[in-house]
């Protein structure tokens, strides 16, 4: 795309007008405004943050080169594939939809197309995880855990579509390689659908990972922990903040069991540093940086198709203890 990408964006709830007062004073793009279905929300929206609302999609269309998808899952395909159809790059928020021939159906109207997909896998721009990906080497083990207090968005889908798919793809990114085998645990408390989450998740490489979602929590916690031959990295994604515990340069392995009681004495202990930034705006910068054709897609729509894959093979694993929930991810979808 050689001139300025013209972008626009679809849903304006909590969420949708983070991405629209981003992309107002994004440079390098044009924006083009927004639409969102509830009308109040829309005069409030634009009222609020000095934009454009368009009364359709298809008006918002018109004037668009790429849409910014921020509607509930279940409308994810639907107003994807209305864009692609009409040449339009997108970004669609995680996940990239609800079912695999949904994605996949997307992504072949891409190809043909010739339009790009990136997903809203956003902990991909977390500082604490850009900190740490240059010393990740070869994961062993990861254990992750995700609580929040209960929220009705993202209550339409079970929550492993809704929080654990963050720490999905993330493990996927860490580790580089596929989901071989999968177990999993998960009960539904105050929806229909999953609440809480436990999966642990063997990866073809070897590596193994405990997975923890919960949207019941009183509290809010995003750590992950990282074991690998070279040391031990603990994430606290919520605050991006990282450290590297690894074994001094000058410590023979064979010594530590002889070693004094306080670990500090063997084992160097290193704060992860990144750039600062703002998740949400690095995310945005990085699609328009690859609609001017000037960077790739970070989080291309196969890769949002892999993680979506993991997340309903955990759905179906839990629906083997629970037979009550099954269907219910597509019939809520």
């Amino acid at each position: 795309m050689t001139k300025t990408p013209r972008v626009g964006v679809v849903g304006a709830g909590s969420l949708g007008f983070h991405h629209i007062r981003i992309l107002r004073d994004l440079p390098g793009i044009e924006f083009t405004g927004f639409v969102e279905s509830r009308h109040d929300r829309a005069r409030e929206v634009a009222k609020e943050l000095a934009v454009s609302a368009h009364d359709t999609l298809t008006s918002l269309l018109d004037v668009s080169d790429a849409m910014v998808i921020v509607v509930p899952t279940s409308q994810h395909f639907a107003v994807a594939k209305a864009a692609i159809t009409r040449g339009k790059h997108v970004f669609i928020e995680k996940p990239i939809t609800t079912t695999l021939d949904e994605a996949d159906t997307l992504l072949s109207l891409a190809r043909e197309a010739g339009v790009m997909i990136q997903i809203g896998h956003i902990e991909r721009f977390n500082q604490a995880v850009r900190a740490a990906l240059p010393h990740v080497n070869k994961p062993r083990f990861i254990d992750s855990e995700r609580l929040a207090p209960f929220s009705p968005r993202g209550s339409d889908v079970a929550v492993v579509l809704d929080l654990m798919i963050h720490d999905i793809d993330l493990l996927l990114t860490l580790v580089g390689s596929g989901a071989r085998d999968i177990s999993a645990v998960g009960v539904p408390v105050l929806t229909p659908m999953l609440d809480i989450a436990n999966a642990r998740v063997t990866f073809v490489s070897g590596a193994v990972a405990n997975i923890t979602s919960s949207r019941i929590s009183r509290e809010r916690k995003r750590k992950i922990r990282i074991f690998q031959q070279s040391g031990y990295l603990s994430l606290d994604l919520a605050a991006g903040t990282g450290e590297f515990f690894r074994l001094r340069s000058d410590i023979d392995p064979q010594s530590v069991r002889s070693a004094p009681a306080d670990m500090a004495a063997f084992v160097d202990r290193i704060k992860l540093e990144a750039p600062p930034g703002e998740p949400l705006k690095l995310e945005l910068e990085s699609f328009a940086s690859a609609l001017r054709g000037e960077a790739p897609v970070v989080v291309t729509g196969e890769e949002g198709r892999l993680a979506l894959g993991v997340a309903l093979r955990i759905v179906k694993e839990i629906e083997l203890t629970l037979p009550s929930l099954v269907g219910r991810v597509q019939q809520n979808a």
